[in-house]
């Protein structure tokens, strides 16, 4: 067995519940503003976040809605997302959040699989609220700002509860996010207090993470990189956090200037714009000094674009809802172009053939598989999706092909799911991907597998090109450049977007549905 540690150590993790972790500093400076509603500009001062968790707290607790109960949030990232999570885990219950973009049937899966019995949501969704709970276990639907004939969330305010609600900190599920469904139906993650404390002092301390940093927050909270970094990090370390309901790059662009944003957190999509929107030179990012991008593989062509167009450094992490969600990320100190980035403190990986089994040693690929206190307790209701992705050692099979470079860097090669299989070779549609869009005039690309009687699978290639961008012959001639002659895509299909989730991912399913349908 060959097993990969971190080049930082290990640490002892605080022994607190993550609301705990979060008032521990804020504790520290209760007359700091914490949160920003982007589009108005109201605020929260530490000390006015903490007396609204725990006056809503000890509402929730009142109102029967507190320990072992479980609470759905559903709205866009504003400061009353984080108010309300706080709330619940203070109250000793469990979050489950939803997708604000979700139709009610896809709600009321979700709430009834998590057997929540609050609906917290925004004025703009309660009809699709109303229609989601029926038959559910929700007793009430709680509507932050305006909402006719909906419970107001200042209602459920009530007595301030003084101090965390006693929970094992292992093994209470705080929080239950649900998988992409990019495949079946969404899955509860069950992630603990632990699970998720442990990840933010992680992060904290391998990417070199400051005091006083803000940051124009789109990632949305109620998927783990959100929740994670931009919600918890910021809180728990020092931060502010100026909330978007929505990606809109203008508005994201303006926040990070105006409110001199140290650090983005992006997702490729947004990479790409960062490297080709003619919008960004006309905004001050001097403040700029880390763009971090998650949720999908960048290649390092882009990662090399975006450094130069904005004077810093572009670095990537990896990780999954399943690993509350960040197990590598590449330190500042350290960039490396194209790597997802070094393992953090007390975490191990392997690299195993997922054919033989056998171990991979340095260069070597194979699936990567992930141990540490931020690995997830199983899925909800789904013993045997855990067993096939948890197994008996404790070691998560991400279904990620990787390898691991001598000096310790992971390097993405694709999902191995996604792999396409042609003529017995295995095309990785992110390698595909990633040259693609180094092609001047290409905005975004997706690579598919589409079945074929001689050759198995062939690649193809869905792409996203600029006014006056390159025609399909430049296309193939750039790929035929760069690439083996079995990863050559043998159709090009020009469309006017990628399907991607909320993460940032690709939707392939959508692209294969249209190649099936004959809609290419």
């Amino acid at each position: 067995m060959h097993i990969y540690k971190s080049p930082r150590p290990d640490f002892v993790p605080a022994a607190l519940s993550v609301t705990e972790l979060v008032f521990r500093n804020l504790e520290t400076r209760p007359d700091e503003v914490v949160l920003i509603d982007g589009p108005t500009g109201r605020s929260l001062t530490a000390r006015a976040f903490m007396d609204q968790v725990r006056r809503l707290a000890g509402g929730l607790t009142a109102a029967g809605f507190g320990a072992g109960h479980c609470v759905a949030i559903m709205t866009p990232n504003i400061p009353e997302f984080c108010v309300v999570f706080h709330a619940v885990a203070l109250a000793g219950g469990t979050v489950t959040t939803i997708n604000p973009t979700y139709t009610a049937p896809e709600v009321m899966h979700q709430l009834t699989d998590a057997g929540a019995e609050l609906l917290v949501t925004v004025g703009p969704f309660l009809e699709v609220a109303r229609a989601a709970v029926a038959g559910t276990k929700v007793r009430e639907i709680a509507v932050i700002g305006p909402g006719e004939g909906a419970l107001p969330l200042t209602a459920l305010m009530g007595e301030p509860l003084a101090a965390q609600v006693p929970v094992d900190l292992e093994r209470h599920v705080l929080v239950l996010p649900y998988s992409s469904g990019t495949t079946g139906l969404p899955k509860g993650v069950m992630l603990s207090h632990r699970n998720l404390t442990v990840n933010v002092e992680q992060m904290i301390e391998h990417v070199d993470f400051r005091a006083g940093e803000t940051t124009a927050g789109f990632l949305p909270f109620f998927h783990i990189y959100g929740m994670t970094v931009l919600m918890n990090l910021h809180l728990a370390g020092g931060g502010t956090v100026v909330t978007m309901p929505r990606f809109d790059l203008e508005m994201f662009l303006r926040l990070s200037q105006d409110h001199k944003a140290r650090r983005m957190w992006v997702v490729p999509p947004v990479a790409l714009a960062l490297a080709k929107h003619p919008m960004v030179g006309g905004f001050d990012l001097s403040s700029v000094e880390q763009v971090f991008s998650g949720a999908a593989p960048l290649g390092a062509e882009l990662s090399d674009a975006v450094g130069a167009r904005l004077g810093c450094v572009c670095l990537q992490g990896y990780g999954m809802t399943e690993m509350s969600p960040v197990s590598h990320a590449t330190p500042i100190s350290a960039a490396r172009a194209g790597a997802s980035g070094l393992l953090l403190p007390n975490t191990l990986a392997r690299i195993v053939d997922p054919v033989s089994g056998e171990d991979q040693g340095p260069g070597g690929e194979g699936e990567l598989w992930v141990k540490g206190p931020q690995v997830m307790l199983g899925y909800l209701n789904n013993a045997r999706a855990t067993a096939e992705t948890l197994d008996a050692g404790g070691w998560l099979h991400t279904g990620d092909i990787a390898r691991i470079d001598a000096d310790g860097y992971m390097f993405i090669v694709d999902r191995l799911k996604e792999l396409i299989k042609y003529k017995g070779f295995q095309v990785a549609p992110a390698e595909v991907e990633a040259t693609l869009v180094a092609l001047p005039g290409i905005i975004d690309a997706a690579v598919v597998g589409q079945a074929d009687p001689e050759a198995g699978e062939i690649p193809v290639a869905f792409v996203v090109r600029a006014e006056g961008g390159p025609d399909e012959a430049a296309i193939r001639a750039h790929l035929e450049a760069n690439l083996a002659h079995y990863k050559q895509v043998h159709r090009i299909i020009v469309t006017d977007a990628i399907p991607k989730s909320a993460s940032g991912k690709i939707l392939r399913r959508l692209l294969r549905d249209r190649l099936t349908a004959g809609q290419g």
